[in-house]
């Protein structure tokens, strides 16, 4: 559990690079007005905490798909292909993403309509209001919060999503609450440096995963599942 979720951590952390010009401009459109510095700090937190709570549910739901598949023998399986999903997303980085990603394609659609929700809330400087814009902010089509997503079913549980999710919502903290309150200090030029975090963070995401689903017997890192349950078996057999 300690390897996912120190995995789960960073790739939060290194792929939040990626959620600087994500959602930077919409971190950099929360209303402040005459808020005390107290409040306006509260205010961003709040805010932050908003994804979190969204990714959390979402990997508690992909935790109980990822359960289902468990118990029906699947989840070393499952953890193979979650990784290579996560490789296939590292490329697909590093390549350029594929036409329907374009906001104005399919996904689109769904963003035109969040931001209708969010012209709504934006202004609004209360609490309620800036928890909402982090929810929602939460369920804007990501590349890397699909790929945490994978990572999430992988755990064979929904509490074990939930857990992964939630820790890797707080690995994107640092940065996003950074850029919410001074995002003029985040500097085009240096996102640009830092992007090859994020492909380095989707590697070893899947290479962990991946290990995961072999069952090599290695402690922490590849132990064999019990079938059944998704499980380390940690006793051998008589």
């Amino acid at each position: 559990m300690i390897v996912e979720l120190t995995s789960a951590f960073l790739l939060g952390l290194l792929g939040s690079v990626h959620c600087v010009g994500m959602c930077g401009p919409i971190a950099l459109a929360l209303s402040g007005g005459t808020a005390s510095r107290g409040r306006f700090v509260a205010g961003r937190c709040v805010y932050n905490a908003g994804r979190v709570i969204t990714y959390s549910v979402l990997g508690l739901v992909f935790g109980l798909f990822g359960h289902v598949l468990s118990m029906a023998g699947f989840q070393q399986a499952l953890s193979i292909v979650a990784g290579l999903a996560m490789l296939i997303g590292a490329v697909i980085y590093l390549t350029g993403a594929p036409g329907w990603w374009h906001p104005t394609g399919t996904l689109g659609v769904w963003t035109k309509g969040m931001k209708q929700l969010w012209a709504r809330l934006l202004p609004g400087r209360s609490i309620g209001a800036l928890l909402g814009v982090g929810i929602l902010n939460g369920l804007l089509p990501c590349g890397l919060v699909y790929a945490a997503l994978a990572g999430a079913a992988a755990s064979g549980n929904a509490v074990g999503g939930a857990r992964f999710m939630a820790v890797f919502g707080l690995g994107t903290f640092p940065v996003m609450l950074t850029v919410s309150l001074a995002g003029h200090l985040v500097q085009a030029g240096l996102r640009r440096h830092l992007q090859p975090l994020v492909p380095a963070a989707l590697g070893l995401m899947a290479a962990l995963l991946i290990l995961r689903g072999l069952g090599l017997g290695i402690p922490y890192l590849s132990p064999v599942l019990n079938p059944a349950s998704g499980e380390s078996c940690c006793h051998a057999a008589p």
